[in-house]
């Protein structure tokens, strides 16, 4: 299998960030890592083994990233607001460099599949509603879709509220809403069992499927049993069941 690791420096953020980039042709897929990852987590937890036949036959080519969150969400020692602004550095990042750096790896590839675990199921869902241009198809895995219960304190305001799906999703509207129903497609996938619940991903998962049913906007809700945790071997199986769908 063909793996590429750079590393891409982001002026917004002052340093540059790990891409690892795996397969030779196919769908890309940028997945981003859980709280505080770095790219090459994904690969070392079997996500990668796990769908390598998709891999190297050619039907997806996947993009892994460094996260910011210690500089951002989980830096818990900061207002809510000001983690939210300080997200607008990774975003830069993500759209200013690593979005070419796929474009032009996939050979001009314009739209990319968003793919994450934990946090970074948030980041999928947050980047594809937001950009759906860019990101028409966002595969999330456990995910707690609203920044607000992760430790925050604070007053809130803009930057906040355009940064929680939890808040936004439900105030969506006229032609904007008109196109993304028929831009944009969302698997929501979260399991029943151990931590799902301490996380708040499971109580999240259902909440943000009800409001995207609510706007119409096209979307699946997969529950696993309430033997299936919060956890990697969980998230190796779900990955490997559905992204064949979408390749």
């Amino acid at each position: 299998m063909r793996r590429n690791q750079v590393e891409l420096y982001s002026p917004a953020i002052g340093t540059a960030g790990t891409v690892i980039g795996y397969g030779h042709y196919g769908r890309p897929v940028l997945v981003f890592a859980s709280e505080q990852g770095r790219a090459w987590d994904f690969e070392n937890n079997g996500m990668v083994d796990a769908v390598a036949d998709l891999v190297e036959s050619g039907r997806v080519k996947l993009y892994t990233v460094d996260s910011y969150d210690g500089g951002s969400w989980a830096a818990r020692d900061v207002p809510l607001e000001e983690r939210a602004r300080r997200h607008g550095r990774y975003e830069s990042w993500i759209f200013d460099q690593v979005v070419p750096h796929i474009a032009a790896d996939s050979g001009g590839a314009a739209e990319v599949a968003t793919a994450g675990v934990s946090l970074g199921a948030f980041h999928a869902l947050n980047f594809a509603l937001k950009r759906a241009d860019a990101f028409p198809l966002a595969l999330c895995f456990s995910g707690n879709y609203d920044p607000s219960a992760w430790h925050g304190w604070g007053e809130r305001g803009e930057a906040t509220y355009f940064n929680n799906p939890a808040d936004y999703i439900g105030n969506l509207h006229g032609d904007h809403l008109d196109w993304l129903r028929s831009r944009l497609s969302i698997l929501l996938v979260c399991g029943q069992g151990q931590w799902e619940d301490t996380t708040g991903a499971l109580e999240s998962t259902k909440r943000v499927a009800g409001l995207l049913a609510d706007r119409g906007i096209r979307h699946e809700l997969d529950l696993w049993g309430h033997d299936v945790p919060h956890d990697w071997p969980s998230w190796r199986a779900q990955w490997a069941h559905h992204l064949p769908r979408f390749c």
